[in-house]
């Protein structure tokens, strides 16, 4: 299908007021344009249940489609029971909905990477250097079964998940460890060395001190065969345009706003509405 417009957009937080003025400042219309969505579609925003129905129903008319962020990954967590609400996400009116299971099924089988057009890839937070992107495509499937596997084998997946401290990758890597580190590449990763080996405490922005060794995932400069669109880091404001990587979470959840990059000639439209405040 042809679209008169495509917008890669980053990460909504439960922002659903800035996003319906995103939309409007778009003049979307679903019948011509079609959205992309570099994750994150809940968490710390005031309603993370009517934006997580709002872009289900996009994306199951062909109008939109997301990939995976690490707080889509967690509320999968918290679904199955696997970890708590976060003191600072605003998740749990999702948990008390009627629909609440039809959105995290649906939730969860969505993919990890995806390709807007023929120039582009688009993942949550990015992609290693020590990774092709036809590498990272493989390793985003692997995972996709897994989350998108038997309630049974989801519920022993989420648990091992998560880690204070990243894993090596290597050769052998394997099971848990393996998709553990497959996540934290594609949902958590900033900071990396030129081996790939992850550092998750630092989360500010280029012009803060980093630790030795370790440099943006973007800087360590790799031929690629498209350009990554990326969301995850805040704090670069969505200030990042490179040949070859292009951030998109502008940190409206954090007083910013949202951003919108039109794939057609690589514009950014920000909305001008910001973040509502949670009533107290």
């Amino acid at each position: 299908m042809s679209f008169r417009h495509q917008y890669v957009i980053g990460d909504l937080q439960g922002c659903y007021a800035a996003y319906l003025q995103l939309l409007e400042t778009l003049d979307f219309d679903p019948a011509q344009d079609k959205l992309w969505f570099a994750g994150d579609l809940v968490a710390r925003g005031e309603d993370s249940l009517n934006t997580l129905r709002h872009v289900k129903a996009l994306c199951e008319q062909g109008a939109a489609a997301t990939v995976l962020g690490n707080h889509d990954i967690n509320l999968l967590a918290v679904w199955r029971g696997a970890a708590s609400i976060k003191k600072k996400d605003k998740t749990a009116p999702i948990f008390s909905a009627d629909d609440c299971d039809d959105l995290l099924e649906w939730l969860r089988h969505q993919p990890l990477l995806a390709y807007p057009d023929k120039h582009t890839v688009l993942v949550h937070a990015g992609i290693p250097p020590h990774w092709s992107i036809e590498d990272a495509e493989n390793y985003a499937r692997q995972l996709e079964s897994q989350l998108r596997g038997h309630l049974k084998q989801l519920d022993r997946l989420l648990p091992n998940l998560y880690s204070k401290t990243a894993d090596e990758w290597h050769a052998d890597i394997h099971g848990f460890t393996k998709m553990r580190a497959i996540a934290n590449y594609f949902t958590r990763m900033r900071l990396c060395q030129q081996d790939g080996l992850l550092e998750f405490s630092f989360t500010a922005g280029l012009d803060e001190r980093m630790p030795e060794n370790f440099l943006p995932w973007f800087e360590w400069q790799v031929p690629r065969t498209r350009k990554v669109l990326f969301g995850h880091w805040a704090a670069l404001k969505g200030e990042i345009d490179l040949p070859y990587a292009r951030a998109l979470d502008g940190g409206c959840v954090w007083g910013n706003h949202l951003l919108a990059y039109r794939l057609s000639d690589g514009k950014t439209i920000t909305s001008s509405a910001q973040c509502l405040p949670i009533p107290s």
